[in-house]
């Protein structure tokens, strides 16, 4: 019995070794970004060797999946479900893009160095699109009903963008109602 004990205590520390290591990464991806964030850095900030980093994580990916996961859990993409239950095209489109861009400025750190990192790197391209592409999909399916024409898709999914909702609010000074507003306009009017 003493033993099972033993391996219980053993694999708590082992388990705490590596939520570390995860955390410590994601506080660089949202500071300085995925692709400029070193082993050495991570190891530093979670308090362990780098034996001890590459005993957990022995390639980029698997600490990328690791990383992507953790933050995907703590900061998931707005749920459309509710707003397939607004009928009315417009009104659907408005509250999505509220809630989508308050999504984005709560996460504007860490999206801002993640999307620019994806330009170059195509690991963080990879787990973008694992990561953020399905639940992009369902928002974008769920805003796109009751809109056929092929103009307003494409004005749709300039909306969705995060580069989108960042050069409306941080270039063009527009708060987030008015972002919402210009960009549900620009979608009914195509």
């Amino acid at each position: 019995m003493a033993r099972t004990y033993h391996l219980k205590k053993r694999a708590e520390r082992q388990e705490e070794t590596r939520r570390r290591i995860v955390e410590a990464a994601v506080d660089l991806h949202g500071t300085i970004g995925p692709a400029r964030t070193s082993v050495s850095a991570i190891a530093e900030r979670a308090g362990v060797q780098r034996h001890t980093y590459y005993r957990y994580f022995p390639d980029e990916r698997s600490l990328g999946l690791a990383c992507s996961g953790l933050y995907q859990e703590r900061n998931p993409l707005p749920d459309p479900g509710p707003w397939r239950a607004i009928s009315d095209p417009d009104t659907r489109l408005r509250r999505g893009l509220g809630e989508l861009y308050e999504h984005y400025e709560r996460n504007e750190a860490m999206l801002s160095n993640v999307m620019r990192d994806a330009e170059v790197d195509p690991l963080v391209a990879e787990l973008v699109e694992l990561r953020f592409g399905p639940g992009m999909a369902e928002i974008r399916a769920a805003l796109a009903r009751g809109r056929r024409s092929k103009r307003a898709l494409a004005v749709l999914d300039v909306a969705l963008a995060f580069t989108t909702w960042r050069m409306l609010t941080r270039d063009s000074g527009l708060d987030r109602p008015d972002a919402v507003r210009a960009m549900a306009a620009a979608v009914t009017c195509a």
